[in-house]
């Protein structure tokens, strides 16, 4: 790749980029981030070995802004830099009016952890999976991340703005979440198309994929520990999900299977913009037992 078409795809990501620095370290410090990341892709071998770039720059500049965090606030929860792995970050958010500036004040009150699973998982939609590499946690000690930095910031909010924010994305998502769940059960798969991305993922964890071929005799569909495309995922559901409750995943609309005793799997989901980007089966026990969940 010759080094003009290097910075003409690099400027076409410099905004995201700049949205996603400036929502960990704030605007003035993003720019140095930004440039960081211009910097280290520069000095690439081989760019064009990139797969994914965008996913390659978000990865990059969130780790550097989580350097700057730890300067500003010495801690040891994680190594001082990490090596620049892509992840996959094509259905990332993008827009810089997400968090405002007092919502930014209280970030400030975070760990630089916290800080970093709550923005990628909370703003911009990045999967846990995908932030788990970047803090150097498991995927359910990165879910805790965010889910204490959620209630921290719950806590911590200087005005009813940010809380009146909240409630309206958490609503949104939990219209979505229900209409989900009624057009499963009726077996609208035209409805469940309409409410999933065409882009949509559906992972399930290893013991969910057990649980699902002991189950197939019995009806239960057979799952893949990744399920990608809206058709597909439509399928999996459409007419199940009869005995699916709402809850509330770590502060998030979700739905379990639970008997009297306990919950059997949790259904994750992700949206943005009024659809459904990512589903995730959890049926993981000691994952279950780390994740908080709230019947409604």
């Amino acid at each position: 790749m010759e080094p003009t078409e290097l910075a003409e795809r690099f400027a076409a990501h410099r905004p995201h980029l700049l949205a996603v620095a400036g929502r960990l370290v704030g605007p003035d410090a993003a720019e140095d981030a930004v440039q960081e990341t211009w910097l280290r892709l520069a000095r690439q071998d081989d760019p064009d070995a990139i797969d994914n770039l965008a996913g390659w720059l978000t990865t990059v500049v969130a780790r550097i802004a989580l350097n700057q965090l730890r300067a500003r606030r010495p801690t040891d929860d994680t190594p001082e830099d990490l090596p620049d792995d892509a992840v996959d970050a094509e259905s990332l958010a993008v827009s810089a009016d997400t968090v405002g500036p007092a919502l930014t004040l209280v970030l400030d009150r975070l760990s630089p952890a916290e800080r970093l699973a709550f923005v990628l998982h909370d703003v911009f939609g990045l999967p846990f999976e995908e932030i788990a590499p970047i803090v150097d946690r498991t995927v359910a000690a990165t879910r805790q991340l965010a889910s204490r930095g959620r209630r921290r910031v719950r806590g911590l909010a200087p005005d009813a703005t940010i809380e009146h924010a909240d409630r309206e994305a958490s609503r949104a998502s939990a219209e979505v979440v229900s209409a989900f769940l009624s057009a499963a059960r009726d077996g609208d798969f035209g409805a469940l198309l309409q409410l999933l991305d065409p882009e949509v993922v559906l992972r399930a964890d290893p013991v969910a994929v057990r649980m699902a071929t002991i189950n197939a005799g019995r009806g239960a569909p057979q799952l893949a520990p990744e399920v990608p495309g809206a058709d597909a995922v439509a399928r999996v559901f459409a007419g199940r999900a009869h005995a699916a409750v709402p809850v509330l995943i770590d502060g998030v609309p979700g739905l379990v299977y639970a008997t009297a005793k306990r919950v059997v799997s949790m259904f994750r989901f992700t949206v943005v913009d009024g659809r459904v980007t990512a589903v995730e089966v959890v049926a993981d026990q000691e994952v279950i037992r780390a994740t908080e969940v709230e019947f409604t």
